[in-house]
């Protein structure tokens, strides 16, 4: 994926996973058990950042007792549900590794692959991305829309997103740095990711089916994603409604020709029909155009208010607040909130 120079590095001396979580009471004693044996384990020291995203079940009850008996699990809890987006921002924000991987907590990535991009991380790669085989669990809409989905970003928005890739991935300290620079709201992770360059490179694996619970990303928020990944990378839907737009100019030409025809003809009634169908056409491609262009300016009025991307209400086993970046615009800004930091 990349012809960059890469440059050997050692192990991370410290492997920082990311996790968002929302609503996942059921899954938690089963991703507790596996990522605890993966740490235990694993040839080099990790930590666990948990970020719940204003779960409305007993998810932060179990991160915080999870948290309680192991130091190396660290718990981040959200004042409301800002999406998991935002909440993997939280995470990556706080981490403190070499090298940082951000994951679900439904156990449909293999915690084995990580080592797979641990490998590729020692021989120079900045980017380690998951990418999928098979989705095991997934039905046949799913798979088409998602396969649909990435191909067209690809060739419409953002040529250096590659095929069959979600969250799951592996990032260096310096690409972490970099992608905390973009404190943009509408955030779609894995083309910011892309979009920052540097050298990567994918892993393949096949999906498997949740371990417990349900979805997250049902197709409304498919399509918000969807639609939020094309808006925030490529200026294409307004340049395609404005060619929409000539488009119907000339249909408009042709009519009033037709109708000036009928006219001098003395059958002017007849042109009726098709005058409104160019009527009602027109006015719904306005319509359309009116709304896309709504779409841009109102990120526009979002974006200029300045506010964070999270609010962090409270923490555990963080040595202290100011270890977190700023959650607010810029790099450089004060965090308007302030977690409690529990040991």
């Amino acid at each position: 994926m990349s012809s960059s120079y890469l440059i050997p590095r050692p192990d991370p001396s410290l492997l920082s996973i990311v996790v968002p979580c929302y609503n996942e009471e059921q899954s938690l004693p089963l991703f507790d058990a596996a990522v605890t044996r993966f740490i235990d384990e694993s040839p080099y020291p990790c930590e666990v950042i948990l970020v719940n995203d204003g779960s409305g079940d007993r998810t932060i009850d179990f991160l915080a007792g999870w948290s309680a008996r192991d130091q190396r699990i660290k718990v981040l809890s959200l004042s409301r549900n800002f999406g998991h987006q935002l909440a993997a921002t939280a995470g990556v924000d706080y981490a403190t590794g070499d090298a940082v991987v951000l994951i679900d907590a439904d156990l449909q990535d293999p915690l084995q692959v990580i080592h797979d991009m641990v490998t590729q991380y020692r021989l120079g790669y900045d980017v380690v991305c998951g990418q999928r085989t098979g989705r095991m669990g997934e039905n046949l809409f799913k798979r088409a829309t998602a396969w649909f989905f990435y191909r067209l970003m690809q060739a419409f928005f953002l040529k250096s997103l590659p095929h069959d890739v979600g969250d799951f991935r592996l990032m260096s300290r310096r690409c972490v740095s970099s992608l905390r620079s973009m404190r943009e709201l509408h955030r779609f992770l894995r083309g910011m990711v892309a979009w920052v360059g540097y050298p990567q490179i994918c892993v393949r694996y096949e999906r498997q089916a949740r371990a417990a619970g349900t979805t997250k990303y049902p197709l409304s928020r498919m399509i918000r994603l969807a639609w939020n990944a094309a808006v925030s990378f490529s200026p294409l839907p307004l340049r395609v409604s404005f060619f929409a737009g000539g488009l119907m100019a000339l249909l408009a030409i042709e009519e009033a020709l037709r109708a000036l025809v009928a006219y001098h003809s003395g059958r002017t009634v007849p042109g009726w029909t098709s005058l409104m169908i160019v009527v009602c056409v027109s006015n719904a491609v306005l319509l359309v155009t009116v709304g896309i262009l709504g779409e841009y300016v109102a990120r526009i009025f979002e974006e200029s208010k300045g506010r964070p991307l999270y609010i962090v209400a409270d923490a555990w086993n963080f040595a202290h607040e100011s270890s977190a970046p700023s959650a607010g615009r810029s790099a450089g800004d004060e965090q308007q909130t302030a977690a409690q930091a529990r040991r």
